[in-house]
């Protein structure tokens, strides 16, 4: 998962807040939407931003965006602030799903509507949560893995601990490994939790563990295409890059590299054009107070949060050029021209 310099981040924020001061809620047809995204440094994060601030001004909306590089209480400061200057509602991207209840309050008490983005926010009262089908995509991720290697040897690299998909993702991947487990087919001789979803901690990690199991992993889930980067070098380090099955998600572009080049096995592709734009519509429907078309409801820990969920899909080497078919990517940054 490539990283933007923090530089890059921060002022790409201030340089979109700073047209914006002044002007919320000048009326529900031109509302101002805050989107308050966990960290800009990664790759993907910047490209829903993108997505998301065309989406709103094709209906009118502004948005304020900022960056709380991976730090939650810089990130509850800013969603304070967006309260402060009375936008009319406010899209959370959460570095931490745990710590957003009473800001969230102070938000509903100054008459401003909030979403999760993404990221469920627990136990607190968001008006709406949109994301992909979170539990679908960590069991494509295993489902993918367990067809390359059905015996043997398994590893689990979660996600970040503070992040409520991590959880979502295991139960997928769970799911789509437990008969194996069950039949015996498959061990599971180690699982933990990446801080951060960061590459660096992945790598660590995955150095510990082929340590501790001299080198006899056979197979990787990553929750990640961040985390699966990090395990990959690691994986190279003992000459097991590419013969050792990995997962991950997003579609990063280094990622689309590996899986064409055969050091990782799948990544799910999530089209952030649809989530961005479906999110806008989503926000600007609710600041307006017309009426929203949910699929489902789930439960936060505080209630039953109205939500629609999207569908993922698996890219493997079969079918990894649909992210050039889609404009994700060109052909020449696929392929490195």
């Amino acid at each position: 998962m490539k990283k933007h310099t923090v530089m890059y981040g921060t002022l790409t924020a201030i340089a979109l807040c700073l047209p914006l001061i002044g002007t919320a809620q000048a009326s529900p047809e031109h509302p101002v939407i805050g989107f308050s995204i966990d960290d800009l440094r990664v790759e993907r994060w910047t490209r829903d931003r993108e997505y998301f601030t065309a989406a709103a001004k094709e209906l009118g909306a502004e948005v304020v965006v900022t960056s709380a590089d991976a730090n939650e209480q810089k990130q509850v400061n800013q969603v304070e602030d967006m309260i402060a200057k009375k936008v009319d509602a406010i899209v959370i991207v959460p570095m931490n799903s745990q710590i957003f209840a009473s800001v969230i309050d102070e938000a509903h008490d100054a008459g401003i509507k909030v979403l999760s983005y993404d990221r469920l926010i627990l136990n607190a009262d968001e008006d709406a949560y949109i994301s992909f089908d979170n539990e679908r995509v960590g069991f494509m991720q295993a489902e993918a893995v367990l067809k390359a290697k059905p015996e043997g040897n398994y590893y689990l690299l979660g996600g970040a601990p503070t992040d409520n998909n991590a959880k979502l993702l295991r139960e997928g991947q769970m799911k789509a490994l437990q008969g194996a487990i069950d039949a015996g087919k498959i061990k599971v001789i180690g699982d933990q939790w990446v801080p951060e979803w960061s590459p660096t901690n992945a790598l660590s990690i995955m150095e510990n563990a082929l340590t501790a199991a001299q080198n006899k992993i056979d197979a990787v889930v990553a929750s990640n295409d961040g985390t699966a980067g990090g395990a990959i070098q690691a994986l190279a380090a003992q000459g097991l890059a590419g013969k050792v099955p990995i997962s991950g998600q997003d579609a990063d572009l280094a990622a689309i590299k590996r899986v064409i080049d055969g050091t990782q096995t799948v990544t799910v592709y999530k089209p952030l054009n649809l989530i961005a734009t479906e999110a806008a519509k989503l926000t600007v429907k609710l600041i307006k107070g017309e009426k929203v078309e949910y699929q489902t409801q789930l439960d936060n820990g505080q209630k039953k949060v109205d939500s629609i969920l999207l569908t993922p899909i698996a890219l493997t080497k079969d079918n990894v050029m649909k992210v050039v078919e889609d404009g994700f990517y060109t052909k020449d940054q696929v392929e490195g021209k």
